[in-house]
Parts: C-alpha cells; sequence; structure tokens
C-alpha cells in the first residue's frame, strides 16, 4: 500500500509516520507513505499556495495550480490511485470505507487548509472528498493521519495477529466487547469467570452478548441496524431493562 499526501505542512507527518504500528510498518515495508510538498509546485515568485477568495470573505483560499501539479506529477510517478480530499463537506469516513481503501494499492490524499480548494482543483483531479464528522479542522492533516492508520491496519502483516481486525468495533456492526488482562483481581473488581474457564464456546458468547449489551447502552443507532438474531436481540433488551 502506497499513500502521497499532499500538504503545505510535511513537518507535520514526522512524529506519526515514525511510532508505534504504523512506523513499525514503515520500516518494514508494508505500508509506504509519504508527504509531499506542495509548495515547491507553485509558479509564483515567493512559491505561495494561496491568494484572496473571488467575491470577498475572511481567510484565504488554496490555488488550484500547485494542487493540481503536484496531484498530475504523482500520477506521472505511478499514483493511479483515487486522489482524496479531506474535506468537511465529504461522505463520513466509515468502517465500510476503511475495508475499501485497504484494498488499493496506492492513493493520493490532499490536506487542505485556511478556507479550502480552489473548486477549480477539485473538479480536475480530485476523485472523492471524505469527512471525518460534522465538525471542522483547521487543515486536512490531522484528518489524513487518521485515514493513514485506519487504512493500513488492514495491510497484511501490519498487525501482530491476522485476527485482530477480526472482532473489533464495527467489524460485524457491533462495538467490541468489554477486554481484561492481569492481574485477575484489581481494587476489588474481579475479571469475569467466563474469561477463566477455558471454555472457548461459552467465552464466545459471553463476548457476543457483551457486544450487543455495549452497543445498545452506548450506541443504539447501531443496535438498531447490527446483524444479530431475534433471540439476540430480545436477550439485550431483557438484560438492558434488568440494569435499569
Amino acid at each position: 500500500m502506497k499513500i502521497a499526501i499532499l500538504t503545505i505542512f510535511p513537518e507535520m507527518f514526522e512524529s506519526v509516520l515514525s511510532s508505534s504500528i504504523l512506523g513499525r510498518a514503515m520500516e518494514e515495508g508494508l505500508v509506504e507513505i509519504t508527504p509531499w510538498d506542495i509548495r515547491p509546485y507553485s509558479d509564483r515568485k515567493h512559491k505561495n499556495t494561496d491568494d484572496y477568495p473571488f467575491g470577498g470573505g475572511a481567510g484565504m483560499v488554496m490555488l488550484a495550480q500547485p494542487i493540481v501539479d503536484a496531484v498530475r506529477d504523482l500520477r506521472q510517478k505511478g499514483y493511479d490511485g483515487p486522489c482524496i480530499y479531506m474535506s468537511p463537506r465529504g461522505r463520513t469516513f466509515c468502517q465500510k470505507k476503511v475495508e475499501q481503501l485497504a484494498q488499493l494499492d496506492n492513493m493520493i490524499i490532499l490536506c487542505g487548509h485556511y478556507e479550502g480548494v480552489d473548486q477549480r482543483a477539485l473538479d480536475l483531479v480530485v476523485d472523492e472528498e471524505i469527512s471525518l464528522g460534522d465538525f471542522v479542522l483547521t487543515g486536512g492533516e490531522l484528518a489524513a493521519m487518521v485515514i493513514c492508520d485506519a487504512v493500513a491496519r488492514y495491510v497484511p502483516g501490519v498487525l501482530g495477529s491476522a485476527g485482530s481486525t477480526a472482532e473489533e468495533s464495527f467489524t460485524n456492526g457491533l462495538l467490541e466487547y468489554p477486554q481484561y488482562t492481569r492481574p485477575r483481581e484489581y481494587e476489588g473488581m474481579e475479571v469475569p469467570p467466563v474469561l477463566l474457564s477455558g471454555d472457548h464456546a461459552k467465552i464466545n458468547q459471553w463476548r457476543r452478548e457483551q457486544a450487543l449489551d455495549v452497543t445498545l447502552r452506548l450506541r443504539p443507532d447501531l443496535f438498531a441496524t447490527a446483524p444479530m438474531t431475534e433471540k439476540e436481540r430480545n436477550g439485550a433488551m431483557e438484560r438492558s431493562k434488568g440494569e435499569a
């Protein structure tokens, strides 16, 4: 998986790309994430990448020319995947989108800044706009980091276990069940006995029930559409009433 990130602040990615699981994946060559500075592509004397908006208004708008030239240069360098613009008006990022992007060989992520990007750049070289949610950031860099982290986890070999993504939140439409580790007792709170039983059938059943209960309590919107049997749905509802 190769990801090119177009940004005017490439230094923001140094720590993220050299730390934790993502950093190790980079070192092992499992993913290649490269920030590309947009500024050198500017044809202006001082290599500026923004100007005042036509029609007036607050703030500045990123120029079309350096962005278009940067994307076209990356296309010549072999980045033939989609160019994604991180934008608050884009479609909301979700688990299904993570898994779709993880199937790609490469992609380009464009990080906007200021009041946005000249629409002509979007019309000419951007394939899709993605948003992290209904809020606005100062720029697209943080959002691009989230995309890279979420997608890289689905590249084979990045996580230690092939099954690490199989039962986590959102993968099967539910939130993840509670997790426990040593010690067995901490400040009077004990690990649920079923997890110490060695009975994998009972453990799997407990985890399924817990996932249903957690989703119903914290994200009833997800619970309403998650795949489950009628027996499971009724059971979660009854357990919820018992806790009330």
